[in-house]
């Protein structure tokens, strides 16, 4: 049984990661949020010390590896902008680290953080779950095995509508969470890369506060994603549903259908993680080379060589047919 800390244990994401440490057996002997809501801790680790300051926490952390209890992993779910911070918290305390997406927000922090895991000798593990999805390994399989100079046409959209809060929190400030690109499309890109291989173009039409749209060519595909967290940019059959999200990926005008199976994903990245599996933060790279371009680029708006409506009729076209941009 592995000992872990978990610091940001009042996020959203943070309750897949208990359950993933209690689904694999381990305890979470720690945890760290400044938001004191965190009652969801009973339901995993009742007995896990809790602190709202990070300097008692460094304080216990330091204790335990001193008294022979050390921590064996850090869990990090805290905002963007301290992911790097916090992996250098836990390399320094001799835990290897697992950190959610975007694990850091520039290229050259992955760098520095790969040098202090070489002088330190921990792990740094990165949060990439789609990479375990069933659908999509099955997908990166028909690609690897298609006909050499196959290039597919790919629509992504991904509309995950938020309310007023999310401009008030961490998550609006570009300098903290990266922007939208950053925040709720890294992974998405993160996969397409995976797939699709080295990319080749990088061109952004829309970037504002609720929305960002672009055009992405891979060796093996070209992409025109869409993002969003407007609620009005959803169609109006899934509005009228009840839903407040709308993901789609169409490859060559087909459905890619993996809105399932998503709970045990995170479960299951533990579990390549502790079987010494996992993905470390140089597979992570290619993504955050991906968004940082999108976060700096300037937008070109929608005339031009890469107009994302170019090549399919206006009429066809997701993106037209529900005027998002």
């Amino acid at each position: 049984m592995k000992n872990f800390a978990l610091i940001g244990a009042a996020g959203y994401i943070a309750p897949r990661h208990m359950k993933a440490i209690k689904d694999t057996n381990n305890n979470l002997v720690a945890a760290l949020d400044k938001s004191d809501s965190v009652g969801i801790i009973d339901s995993h680790f009742p007995q896990a010390d809790f602190f709202v300051e990070f300097e008692r926490f460094d304080r216990h952390v330091e204790k335990l590896k001193r008294s022979g209890q050390g921590i064996d992993y850090v869990s990090i779910c805290s905002p963007n902008y301290l992911h790097d911070a916090h992996i250098r918290f836990g390399l320094r305390h001799g835990a290897d680290v697992i950190c959610e997406k975007p694990i850091v927000l520039n290229p050259w922090n992955i760098d520095a953080l790969e040098d202090l895991s070489n002088e330190t000798g921990q792990s740094i593990y990165n949060i990439l779950q789609l990479r375990l999805h069933p659908s999509v390994i099955a997908l990166k399989e028909k690609v690897d095995n298609a006909p050499e100079g196959k290039v597919y046409d790919i629509d992504l959209a991904y509309l995950t509508s938020r309310g007023h809060w999310y401009y008030t929190s961490w998550k609006g400030d570009i300098s903290k969470s990266g922007g939208i690109a950053t925040n709720i499309g890294v992974h998405f890109y993160d996969m397409l890369q995976w797939i699709f291989g080295t990319i080749k173009e990088n061109v952004v039409h829309v970037h504002t506060h609720d929305r960002a749209a672009g055009y992405l060519e891979f060796s093996k595909a070209r992409v025109r994603w869409f993002l969003s967290i407007n609620y009005d940019t959803i169609p109006q059959r899934v509005r009228e549903s009840g839903a407040r999200t709308y993901r789609s990926l169409t490859i060559e005008g087909e459905e890619f259908e993996f809105s399932g199976g998503f709970t045990e994903l995170h479960t299951k990245s533990y579990q390549h993680i502790l079987a010494g599996v996992g993905f470390e933060i140089g597979e992570a790279r290619k993504a955050i080379e991906i968004v940082h371009h999108i976060r700096h680029a300037k937008p070109i708006g929608l005339q031009g060589e890469y107009h994302p409506l170019a090549k399919i009729p206006l009429d066809k076209h997701p993106f037209e047919r529900h005027n998002w941009l």
